[in-house]
Parts: structure tokens; sequence; C-alpha cells
């Protein structure tokens, strides 16, 4: 799951009115923030979050600290209708009805696999009805199994692992969409906490089969607005962009999304919660859609970069660092 009209740093209108502008050391800038970067790091593996996030906070605006931290400039927040979206090139029904087809071809592909190795097994080695009947129920019951006691974890474990080792595309998807979340989070003022991108890695970090590939966020601040009943304006379009960034940077790249139906559904389950009419969800979704997406379109060469990152399995600080590096060089090169 994107945002818009953002830019970071100076306003564009200052590089035409500088006659002298002095060269920016990336380089030099960078490594004033690193070893605080470093503690950020140190603080999330120890889950103090809210150490973590005053050490981001102190760096905001300091020379060599962080300039893009919750800087993003965003579209002001109306009705917006699906005219005024498609004269910015976004389709709503290919952006908000993402249906994974990798996925859902595997799972074809097993079944009618298995299917023909029990018929294939009973040519073979002769197994009676009987037996072909206790070897079926067996099957079915690890299947309702699956299904009760973990959430469906153990089949979508085996699928999403297959999928990444035989599907390039689906296993770049992934890394996409999570970097899209990492990115217009980030740029909101939102900390990510940390990220997973297959449900084996996730398994493998959280000790559950009902997790899989995703971004965390240092979101007690929501949390405990949630907790009161009453979220406020600021925090539901932060949440409702960074829902919507994973599918948004999918559509962005590949003209649809196929995954991130489970981010739509935890939005719209929220707007719901707090008694939005069907007008007024429809509002706040496209508005946040055209924010994200042009936030995401600015910043593409960071998203690629901080895609790259993740898919390294490199720390929350680095990836900052390489968002901030990324964002300040492309400003510096425009100057």
């Amino acid at each position: 799951m994107a945002l818009a009209l953002y830019y970071c740093g100076c306003p564009s209108s200052l590089k035409w009115n500088l006659p002298i502008v002095k060269a920016v050391n990336v380089s030099e800038t960078g490594s004033l923030r690193l070893p605080i970067l470093e503690r950020v790091d140190e603080e999330l593996r120890r889950g103090n979050e809210r150490e973590a996030l005053a050490l981001v906070n102190n760096l905001v605006g300091k020379p060599g600290g962080l300039r893009c931290f919750g800087t993003a400039r965003q579209v002001p927040q109306r009705l917006y209708n699906l005219d005024e979206l498609k004269l910015n090139g976004i389709d709503t029904l290919s952006l908000l009805s993402p249906v994974d087809g990798t996925l859902g071809a595997i799972e074809r592909t097993l079944q009618v696999t298995a299917c023909l190795g029990g018929l294939s097994a009973w040519v073979v080695f002769g197994f009676s009805q009987l037996q072909i009947l206790s070897f079926s129920l067996g099957l079915l019951f690890l299947w309702s199994l699956d299904l009760v006691s973990f959430n469906g974890g153990m089949s979508n474990l085996l699928l999403d692992t297959i999928a990444h080792t035989a599907s390039e595309k689906y296993h770049d998807r992934v890394i996409q969409h999570e970097a899209g979340h990492f990115l217009i989070a980030y740029l909101l003022g939102v900390l990510p906490r940390g990220f997973t991108l297959s449900s084996l890695e996730a398994l493998r970090k959280e000790g559950s089969l009902n997790v899989q590939a995703g971004t965390s966020f240092v979101d007690f601040e929501f949390l405990e607005e949630v907790a009161k009943g009453k979220v406020s304006a600021k925090m539901l379009n932060r949440f409702s962009c960074i829902a919507l960034a994973g599918v948004a940077t999918e559509y962005l790249l590949f003209g649809y999304a196929e995954g991130g139906l489970a981010d739509i559904d935890k939005l719209d389950n929220l707007l719901k919660s707090l008694g939005f009419t069907q007008k007024k969800a429809d509002s706040q979704v496209r508005w946040a859609v055209l924010n994200t997406i042009l936030i995401l379109r600015r910043h593409e060469r960071a998203r690629s970069k901080l895609a790259e990152a993740m898919s390294s399995g490199k720390s929350v600080g680095f990836c900052i660092d390489i968002i901030e590096t990324s964002i300040v060089s492309s400003e510096s090169s425009d100057i």
C-alpha cells in the first residue's frame, strides 16, 4: 500500500534565487546521524519504542540530522471525485481491488498436483479405496487443524515460500510493497519499527504462523487514541496513507495491485468503527490515495533505494539513512 505533492527540504523556488550554491557533501552530513540511528536500532531491538522515537525526534532539523522525517507536504484535504483522480492518472478500481493471482495460481497448481499424485499412487502402488479414503481424510484433518488452530498460517507459509522461490515478480512485488509502507510512514512522521518480507522470515522473527510479510511501526500514540475511542484527524490521515501505501506502490510499478487486501480491510474497519458514513469513508480513501500516489511519484528514487536496502536485510536505522541520503542527493542535483 503511496503519497503526493511533497518536497522535502527547501521550497523549489529558492533554487532560482541563490546565485551561489554550496555543494552538499552527502557522506559528511550522513555520517553525523549514523551513530544516533545505530542507537535507534538498539532501542528498537530492546523494545524501547518511546526512547527510539525520542532519539529520532531529537535529530529532526539539526545540522547533519534528519530533514525528511514527518516533513511531507500534502494535498489539501477535501472531497475529491473519481474524475479528479483519473486526471492524476489514478484508476481506483485497479488500485483498491487487489487480487493475488500468483498465490491463487500456485494454490490451484498444488491442488491439481495432489489429485494427480493420489491417482498415480493408486495406480502404481495398488492402494485400496479404503486407503485412499483414509489418506484424503488425513489431509482434510490437517487442513482443518491449520484453519482452526493457526488461522491458515501453515497453508499461507507454504504458498508464500513457494511463491518467493518460484516467482521473481512476486518476490519483487512484496519488497516494493513493504518499501512503500516504510517510506510513506517515515515521511509522515511515523517511525517504522521493523519489517519482514516473507512468511518464513516472519516466523523466524516473530515465532508465529499468523504473521505474514509486513512492516510494523512505533504506533503507541495511535493505539492510545484508539483506546480512548477518539482518533484525531492528523492521526487518521497518517494511518490512511500508510495503509494504502503498499497497494499504491504496486499500482505505480505494475499498473495494478495484487497484495494489500488486508491493509484495505483494516482501513475500512477503522473507518466503520469511527462511525464514518459511506460517503465520508469514500472521501477519506480518495484523498489518501491521491496524497500517497503523489508522494511516491516524487520520491521514486528514494523508494527504489529503500527497497534495495530492505531486500538486503538492512536495519531500520540504515534504511532511514538511505531515505535521507537519497532525497537530499536528489535535491542537490536539482539545484
